[in-house]
């Protein structure tokens, strides 16, 4: 099975449903930085007021998520249609896509530079990951599923 066959996902390789499951799980990874960001953050928690440390905890979760649903949300986005328009499916699409997705950080903050630098890192990240069959780690040619890729009764 070669690269390309990995990556084939068949009904599942649509516009929409990239750019939901990426959208979806980069709100969920935002979410859970953003617990960890809430719990190092000093939530005043007076007598009678706990409902007000919850809250704030909640909003920072919230932001977190939607930042991180907007940036995975675009990537995706971007991804998929420049695979659609070109016609392929290379390290080409998840430049354009990671440079999108870094410009969401320029737009929050505000400010143009910020938004290219970024921009220009997540490009290089993505065509960094490409480039490396996107494995993070060589393989060391062990598998380690839950299950038994054979059925075997030793006896």
């Amino acid at each position: 099975m070669d690269a390309e066959e990995v990556r084939d996902l068949g009904e599942y390789d649509t516009v929409v449903f990239r750019t939901a499951s990426g959208a979806g799980s980069s709100f969920i990874a935002g979410t859970i930085l953003g617990a960890i960001q809430a719990t190092w953050t000093d939530a005043p928690v007076e007598k009678n007021q706990a409902w007000r440390a919850l809250q704030k905890t909640g909003h920072i979760m919230g932001s977190y998520g939607i930042l991180f649903a907007a940036i995975g949300g675009t990537f995706t986005f971007v991804d998929a249609v420049s695979e659609t328009i070109r016609g392929k499916k290379d390290f080409v699409n998840g430049v354009i896509g990671g440079f999108a997705a870094g410009s969401i950080l320029g737009v929050k903050a505000g400010r143009v530079p910020v938004g290219l630098g970024a921009g220009a890192a997540m490009a290089a990240v993505s065509a960094f990951m490409d480039a490396g069959g996107q494995r993070t780690r060589a393989p060391t040619g062990r598998e380690y599923l839950p299950y038994p890729r054979e059925n075997r009764i030793d006896t």
